[in-house]
């Protein structure tokens, strides 16, 4: 044996298979994870880059393990790391060692070079190169950081898309998709694992693939392919570039009602200007013909998206059309977010920066002329019947049971949930079958089919 580490995951989902990744590297090299840091020789911090608030969050979390355990090791890994790494190695003198996020099997070196660390010493960083592939984890070896039956399933890592506001391409490189064969066996091997829902996750899902075959999406021949699996389960899309969207996608999941109608479309504006200064080619127009169609052929489908309000030069006007589209496109989850001015990015030098306040003003009436939409879009739900994921349950008094789950149009983390009220015991991570009975705000009730 090793040793004992303790990680601590920060960030996105992507973030949440590296963490998971590690995990299996360093067990089958013998090192074992707890769940008490104070029982730990190595803390991981598995940090978030992407804005100014999820860099001072992981910045805080190490100094905050350091405080409370002075003299255990602390790895800083992940996108923080990655991409500001050899400043850390300057101001964060309470990290003992830095490693990137690129090639994670190198994570037991670095672990060990760690325990060997000693004060003063400057050789703290080390940022191995891009494997390409990023998944040489034998398969199985994944523990899952999940709730019961859900998985994330990375397809690719980096991006190409170079979006003004965003620093992804600097914290996690260019496009390296997955080969389509190597995904497939992996969702085979969670299946037999009892997974029952499959998140497929990359920076642009739209882009699976383009890196292999000169600009055509991978995306429809991944499905296809996943399609032919036997079994009860989901696959849910998580992350495609409305400017790239692949439409044959659209035949598939009609054909197929294991591969869910739930489409993260990250639109961020409405107004053509903003989107140019974004480096984006779409419109208002084009993004809402784009919904129109989805909604043409899989009327039930679930389309979410994210808007970014204070960016660069966005005037009063440029918003009122974003608040135009929002009305128009009758999104059912929207999530909206203040420009953050990112270093290394091309929208740090436009002008003029829209202050603050106004930006946060303009997030909150975004997000209260969403509150009635969304509501209107789960009502639609009332009466049908649908299945859940279950995924955990609520301590309760007398013979009925309080279960939470959630349904195809209900993506892990950032959506509502569904209740359950049974007096039957489910199984956590099953697939079960009921009827929509009610809305309590975001949250849905479930009324079980005894059938199912």
């Amino acid at each position: 044996m090793r040793g004992a580490y303790y990680l601590e995951p920060l960030g996105c989902a992507k973030n949440q298979v590296d963490a998971e990744t590690m995990m299996g590297f360093l067990g089958e090299a013998g090192w074992v994870s707890v769940t008490d840091p104070r029982e730990a020789d190595i803390i991981i911090i598995n940090s978030c880059g992407f804005i100014e608030s999820a860099k001072q969050e992981s910045i805080n979390t190490v100094l905050g393990y350091r405080k409370t355990y002075p003299n255990t090791k602390i790895l800083l890994s992940g996108c923080l790391a990655q991409g500001y790494a050899q400043e850390l190695a300057t101001a964060l003198p309470e990290a003992d060692l830095i490693f990137g996020n690129q090639d994670l099997s190198r994570i037991t070196y670095v672990a060990e070079r760690a325990l060997a660390q000693r004060p003063g010493d400057p050789n703290r960083v080390y940022l191995p190169l891009e494997t390409g592939e990023a998944d040489a984890l034998p398969l199985g070896k994944r523990p899952l950081l999940s709730a019961p039956g859900s998985a994330y399933v990375k397809i690719a890592e980096g991006c190409d898309n170079h979006c003004a506001f965003c620093s992804i391409p600097r914290l996690r490189g260019p496009l390296r998709s997955r080969v389509p064969e190597r995904v497939v066996d992996e969702c085979r091997e969670l299946l037999d694992r009892g997974i029952t829902e499959l998140c497929l996750i990359g920076q642009d899902l739209a882009s699976y693939g383009t890196d292999r075959t000169g600009g055509e999406s991978l995306l429809p021949q991944l499905l296809k392919a996943l399609s032919h699996l036997e079994g009860r389960f989901w696959v849910r899309l998580l992350y495609l570039h409305p400017d790239k969207f692949p439409l044959p996608l659209l035949e598939l999941i009609r054909d197929d009602q294991r591969l869910l109608p739930y489409f993260d479309l990250p639109f961020q504006h409405g107004a053509v200007r903003i989107l140019r200064a974004m480096n984006r080619r779409g419109t208002g127009e084009s993004y809402l013909a784009l919904v129109r169609q989805i909604r043409f052929v899989l009327p039930e489908a679930t389309i979410r998206s994210t808007f970014l309000t204070g960016f660069p030069g966005e005037t009063e006007r440029d918003f009122e059309e974003l608040l135009a589209f929002q009305e128009e496109a009758q999104l059912d989850w929207v999530g909206c977010f203040t420009y953050s001015p990112e270093p290394y990015t091309s929208a740090v030098a436009l002008k003029p920066q829209v202050p603050r306040r106004i930006a946060v003003a303009r997030k909150r009436r975004v997000e209260m002329r969403q509150v009635p939409i969304t509501c209107a879009r789960l009502d639609r739900l009332l009466g049908t019947d649908v299945e859940a994921l279950v995924e955990a349950s609520v301590p309760g008094q007398g013979a009925s049971a309080e279960y939470l789950a959630r349904i195809p149009c209900q993506a892990p983390e950032v959506d509502g949930l569904t209740r359950i009220k049974t007096s039957q015991g489910l199984s956590l991570g099953a697939l079960m079958r009921g009827r929509v009975i009610a809305r309590r705000g975001f949250d849905l009730e479930l009324g079980l089919d005894p059938d199912a």
